[in-house]
């Protein structure tokens, strides 16, 4: 009996973890948003959160963007010169980034980076009991450490998505003409005609709710962790991986909100 029934209690156990985690996650996304349209406000931390998520992510997404470009520009060519369509390889490359390269990685490499760095932070806050302190000091912790954060990871990634859109462009721009030997006015003309304000907006969109679940990932682990410094580390663990595939996830559905025939 035992035998059958030891699977659907597992079964059973897994759901019940499911629900209770997304119990969790809803009741600290309601108290962190919460805090943003009520006072006190805590600009300095919020402006330490921006130079992090922001600032300092802006060497590793711009090489990812221009790389990202050059490589998407060899491999259009190589593509599209089986049916003589070259002459579409610039738009390939300014819609593939603005619509959907650019936000997406942009946003993997700062969860990555930044997420990770804000799970280990809390993380550490919470084990040797920093957090506690707070409460104690009467200083309400979602306000304090959490608050900023999403909002600066809300703002953060688009701004990190359009010097990744330039820099993707201009990386494509010069493999095709020096590498493959566009004309660059041509190159040019036909990226302005094929790019549309709606293309940028759909991709800034994205970076803006990608960055909130950077932050509300990198946050809420680090927030729950619990057991020193193994604690911590699964904590960064599972807040780079459940950001990343809350990004993936994510970028389908608004795809087929914007997109969608």
């Amino acid at each position: 009996m035992n035998l059958v029934l030891d699977p659907v209690a597992a079964l059973g156990r897994l759901v019940l973890g499911l629900v209770s985690l997304l119990g969790e996650l809803a009741i600290f996304t309601i108290a962190a948003v919460s805090g943003l349209f009520r006072p006190p406000y805590y600009l300095r931390n919020f402006g330490r959160a921006l130079m992090e998520i922001g600032y300092f992510s802006l060497p590793v997404v711009a090489l990812t963007a221009i790389f990202t470009g050059m490589v998407l520009a060899l491999q259009s060519y190589v593509g599209f010169s089986r049916f003589d369509s070259q002459s579409v390889i610039a738009s390939v490359v300014v819609l593939s980034l603005t619509r959907e390269l650019g936000p997406v990685l942009a946003g993997l490499m700062v969860a990555g980076r930044a997420g990770s760095a804000m799970a280990a932070e809390l993380g550490t806050m919470r084990v040797t009991d920093q957090i506690d302190a707070l409460s104690t000091l009467a200083t309400d912790p979602m306000r304090y450490l959490v608050t900023p954060r999403l909002l600066a990871g809300l703002i953060a990634l688009p701004l990190l998505v359009v010097v990744a859109d330039i820099l993707g462009v201009a990386g494509g721009f010069l493999v095709s003409t020096i590498r493959l030997g566009f004309n660059a006015p041509a190159y040019l003309q036909s990226t302005m005609t094929y790019l549309h304000a709606s293309d940028v907006i759909s991709g800034l969109v994205k970076a803006a709710v990608f960055g909130f679940v950077i932050a509300l990932m990198g946050c809420f682990h680090g927030y729950r962790s619990r057991g020193g410094a193994q604690g911590v580390g699964g904590a960064t663990t599972a807040a780079v991986v459940s950001a990343s595939i809350l990004i993936l996830a994510l970028d389908y559905v608004l795809t087929q909100a914007f997109f969608a025939p």
